[in-house]
């Protein structure tokens, strides 16, 4: 399998740091509001990640974080009259809405800020004595010049950083690219003790202090959204192989943005969408669809056209597989074609090898609907063995498990009064009695129930 690193901005061949277990850390939401489909896009891309890894046989731990104490947290608390524990638990909850509505598989660990402040003090105490970090009136900040090799991962020249980097008012920073470790306890605001008296970390050290603890100074792959490469993903770089002597992970995946009707999503805009607005109107599976249906790397735009484009498609898979259920069901043990066998494993292949190309989901799925023609095409059209239709519904599940598709199947049993039309529709056209075989099957569509005659017997679905 490759992956583009954006630390060196290439593909290049995964190889785990350990063979034993696939380390990787995924940055999770600062909860103080619902997640929007911007926050929901890592969340989607990273969880197929881990599938894809599972299923190619990786022992995978995977740890997500919450942020649960923040300067957007503390003001969402001031202005609803809450403690910023009550917000950031709001939130977490809605966010496990949200994430399981979406397949979101949960994570190995989801550890918050909060509780893992002991860890973050005792880096933070590090990099003191190591000289990266310097105490000024209850701050602590990270001494950024004295790490080499600061603006790695966003590919930018120190200079350039130091044009734009600005001391706002109240900061006693060395310099003007230091950045806040730990912040001094203001009025009104939560704290915790510590050596440099009552405060509250900063926002980079959580991931940090939660990354060594959880999965050891060097793991295998951190991700996150595009926009936090800088400064997020580069300050823990600073903070963790200054603090540890160790590379701290070798290899970086980011996401692409995400546009809506064509213009960047911006809170400033109007244009900006949380992921429960859309499915209360289409549901969360076309939401995750959505996400993965374009290269992770690449800008995605969100329109209601493209959603329901989305929509058909996944109405397409459902209509596939359901179409199987029913050729099972009435397969007869007839003998099995080996070429159709082949055929079916080709796309399976085809799906591996648009996979193991950077976790192309766009054409991992592009294979998922070339076996659903060969199933319409070859299979549902014809009489084929059980073994054929049976192995046809093995591969398209597992393809669509790994993408965390289709997983809102429902039972097709259909209540005795509707099996009874059905059976009345089949003597009546046996009879050709095409009179009364036309009454029952309106009859069934007043009840939304659509009936197609295949070579294997008569199919239906609900509107």
């Amino acid at each position: 399998m490759k992956v583009f690193n954006t630390m060196t901005r290439r593909k290049e061949e995964f190889v785990p740091v350990d063979e034993k277990q696939v380390r990787i850390y995924a940055c999770g939401p600062t909860v103080y509001n619902y997640i929007h489909i911007g926050n929901a896009r890592p969340l989607c891309v990273f969880d197929v990640l881990r599938r894809y890894m599972q299923y190619r046989g990786y022992n995978v731990k995977f740890v997500q974080n919450f942020t649960d104490v923040d300067d957007k947290i503390i003001n969402r608390a001031n202005e609803e009259g809450l403690t910023f524990e009550e917000v950031s638990e709001k939130y977490i909850k809605e966010f496990w809405t949200d994430a399981h509505g979406l397949n979101f598989k949960d994570a190995d660990v989801h550890p918050k800020a909060t509780e893992n402040i002991e860890e973050i003090i005792e880096i933070i105490k590090t990099l003191e004595e190591k000289g990266y970090a310097y105490a000024v009136d209850g701050d602590v900040y990270f001494r950024t010049l004295k790490f080499n090799g600061y603006g790695k991962l966003s590919h930018q020249p120190i200079e350039d950083l130091q044009s734009g980097a600005r001391i706002a008012v109240g900061e006693k920073k060395e310099d003007p690219l230091d950045f806040a470790l730990w912040k001094g306890a203001k009025e009104g605001e939560p704290y915790w003790d510590s050596p440099w008296g009552k405060g509250r970390p900063g926002w980079h050290i959580e991931c940090s202090a939660m990354n060594r603890k959880y999965l050891g100074n060097t793991i295998d792959i951190h991700c996150g959204g595009q926009d936090l490469i800088f400064p997020h993903h580069e300050n823990e770089i600073a903070q963790s192989e200054a603090a540890n002597g160790e590379p701290f992970a070798k290899y970086w995946m980011h996401n692409g943005y995400i546009n809506v009707d064509n213009v960047k999503m911006s809170k400033s805009l109007g244009n900006f969408k949380t992921v429960r607005e859309i499915a209360d109107a289409y549901g969360y599976e076309v939401i995750r669809y959505f996400l993965i249906s374009s290269h992770y790397r690449s800008p995605i735009n969100y329109s209601l056209e493209i959603i329901e484009q989305c929509k058909s498609a996944l109405e397409r898979l459902y209509t596939c597989r359901e179409s199987l259920d029913f050729a099972i069901k009435n397969a007869k043990d007839t003998d099995t074609d080996g070429e159709l066998i082949k055929l079916i494993d080709s796309r399976k292949e085809q799906f591996i090898t648009a996979m193991d190309d950077d976790l192309n989901t766009a054409d991992g799925l592009s294979a998922i609907f070339e076996l659903v023609k060969d199933i319409n095409t070859k299979i549902l059209d014809k009489v084929v063995s059980k073994e054929v239709c049976e192995h046809a519904a093995e591969i398209f599940d597992e393809l669509c498990g790994v993408l965390g598709i289709l997983y809102n199947r429902k039972s097709n049993d259909l209540d005795s009064e509707i099996e009874e039309l059905i059976k009345q529709r089949q003597e009546a056209r046996a009879n050709k009695d095409w009179a009364t075989a036309d009454r029952i099957r309106d009859e069934l569509k007043e009840k939304g129930i659509i009936l197609k005659d295949t070579p294997q017997g008569v199919t239906w679905t609900k509107e």
